[in-house]
């Protein structure tokens, strides 16, 4: 994968919201000075956040400083606030200005976060007004009150409408949530993390996104935050590995591309892996990140293996053109060995498009040139009985087979592994490997998968051939996987194979 692919594909969505806008109000200061805010206090409880950080842009790969500003309201008198990770995600300082004076500003410590939720809690120190929940039922229908500061005005406003949908799901390219809101009291940016509120005060969403194209605005619901809101209180991050993740949308010819890192929070999951601002994560666990563009599958995974879980972790490392493997939780990140190129790159991949397959059990999956048409993902068993799961995939299976005119992989995997030594393996390809002349051999190790392999050249006259037999730590099952490299062209499937293949038997 090429980093000029994923620009590409990035500058071709509009990631910015469409506004027009909105005067400002001069709305009402009231309500208690420490205590909950009625109506009339609602902007006495709201903030305006601002961060500064440094990020990687997906869209030129240039890291820089940033400045950013957002919303947010205190949920408590001593001073802890909510609002969107996004406003805070990746900042190295965080200033707070209350109820619109932008006379007096604080400092403000950042709780905990969740980049699936969108949620963060922030604390400032002092006693200030707060906003209490909403306690009833939220209904399609309800009068609703959009509070923030739009588009980084220190003015605080309020914008007036209904719940259109009472709940409904969120996928964005930096959110996934089982619950939101959608109402129709206009927000733009810098609205992020700003309450939503009933008549009353009260609130019953904190918004994060809209899109005045087509008029919907979107709002975490209520319950969603409420889930969470005593694990940030106390420090600890939830359904997070401390990404600034976006989901960037997919290829022209419909490939996922990943999920880019454009920050990395110090001492997360993720900075102890080794990830790194600018990095794109391409799988995790074995799964396919942003098919939709969203991020649903890298949440999903986070979700099932906990933010705690070992997962295992594929990237491309645009700044080294290199894929890296390694785990969460676990291993860090490696480069992933590419036999036969001696660290060398293989071959401009620009112009080539790359898609993921995956066996009939959905365990195996591995990244192929879209011109390997030819897919078999049966299991199968050998004459000495051993079983396995297969994947295998060419321009032309039965030529792949049968002659060295044709590129293709075969991916195989024993489950569990019954003691198959990389040496034996070898041994099976004998009467393959007598047609070629042995380039190189040597260990292999991807921060997955440790094993051998071997590269042989001149295989029916004039094609390459790889043989790669490894094994994650725990020795849980062997990988048996083999390479045919008919054509120059395609000389870059050798990283996308390599960088690329995997099992996951979660």
């Amino acid at each position: 994968m090429s980093v000029t692919t994923a620009r590409r594909a990035l500058a071709a969505v509009a990631l910015s919201v469409v506004v027009v806008p909105l005067a400002a109000c001069t709305f009402g200061g009231g309500g208690a000075k420490s205590g909950a805010a009625d109506f009339s206090g609602v902007q006495s409880a709201t903030i305006q956040i601002e961060s500064e950080g440094t990020f990687v842009d997906p869209e030129d790969g240039q890291m820089a400083e940033e400045t950013g500003r957002g919303s947010g309201f205190f949920i408590s008198k001593d001073g802890l606030a909510l609002t969107n990770n996004h406003v805070v995600a990746g900042a190295g300082t965080v200033k707070v200005w209350v109820g619109g004076d932008d006379s007096k500003e604080y400092d403000a410590k950042l709780l905990g976060s969740s980049e699936c939720l969108d949620l963060a809690v922030v604390q400032v120190d002092g006693q200030f007004p707060y906003l209490d929940w909403y306690q009833g039922d939220i209904t399609t229908g309800q009068e609703v009150y959009a509070a923030g500061f739009p588009l980084g005005d220190p003015t605080f406003t309020l914008t007036k409408g209904i719940v259109s949908k009472a709940e409904t799901i969120g996928q964005t390219s930096w959110a996934s949530i089982d619950s939101i809101i959608e109402h129709d009291a206009k927000i733009k940016p810098g609205n992020s993390g700003g309450p939503l509120v009933t008549a009353q005060g009260t609130v019953v969403g904190v918004d994060y996104a809209g899109n005045n194209e087509l008029d919907t605005n979107f709002a975490i619901h209520r319950d969603e935050a409420q889930k969470v809101l005593d694990q940030l209180i106390a420090g600890s991050d939830v359904k997070s590995l401390g990404i600034n993740a976006q989901a960037l949308p997919p290829a022209d010819d419909g490939s996922a591309l990943g999920v880019w890192a454009s920050s990395v929070k110090a001492g997360s999951p993720a900075d102890e892996a080794g990830i790194q601002p600018g990095d794109l994560i391409m799988r995790m666990a074995g799964t396919t990140l942003a098919a939709d563009g969203t991020l649903e599958e890298y949440c999903d995974v986070i979700s099932t293996q906990g933010s705690d879980g070992t997962i295992d972790v594929e990237v491309y490392r645009p700044s080294d053109d290199t894929f890296y493997r390694g785990q969460f939780n676990g291993k860090p990140l490696a480069p992933v060995t590419v036999p036969g190129l001696n660290g060398s790159s293989g071959g401009s991949s620009e112009g080539m498009s790359f898609r993921t397959v995956t066996d009939d059990s959905g365990v195996l999956s591995v990244e192929i040139p879209s011109t390997w048409a030819d897919v078999n993902g049966a299991p199968f068993t050998s004459d000495d009985g051993r079983q396995f799961l297969s994947l295998d995939a060419s321009t032309d299976l039965a030529g792949l087979s049968s002659s060295w005119a044709y590129s293709g992989v075969t991916f195989q995997v024993t489950s569990p592994s019954d003691g198959i030594t990389a040496q034996a393996v070898f041994d099976l390809f004998a009467g393959y490997t007598a047609q070629c002349t042995l380039d190189s051999a040597d260990a292999y190790t991807d921060g997955v998968y440790s094993g051998q392999y071997q590269y042989y050249t001149g295989c029916g006259g004039s094609s390459d051939y790889i043989i790669l037999a490894a094994q994650p730590d725990d020795g849980s099952y062997t990988v048996i996987l083999t390479l045919t490299i008919a054509s120059e062209a395609d000389i870059p499937a050798i990283e996308h194979v390599f960088g690329s293949f995997a099992a996951d038997f979660s």
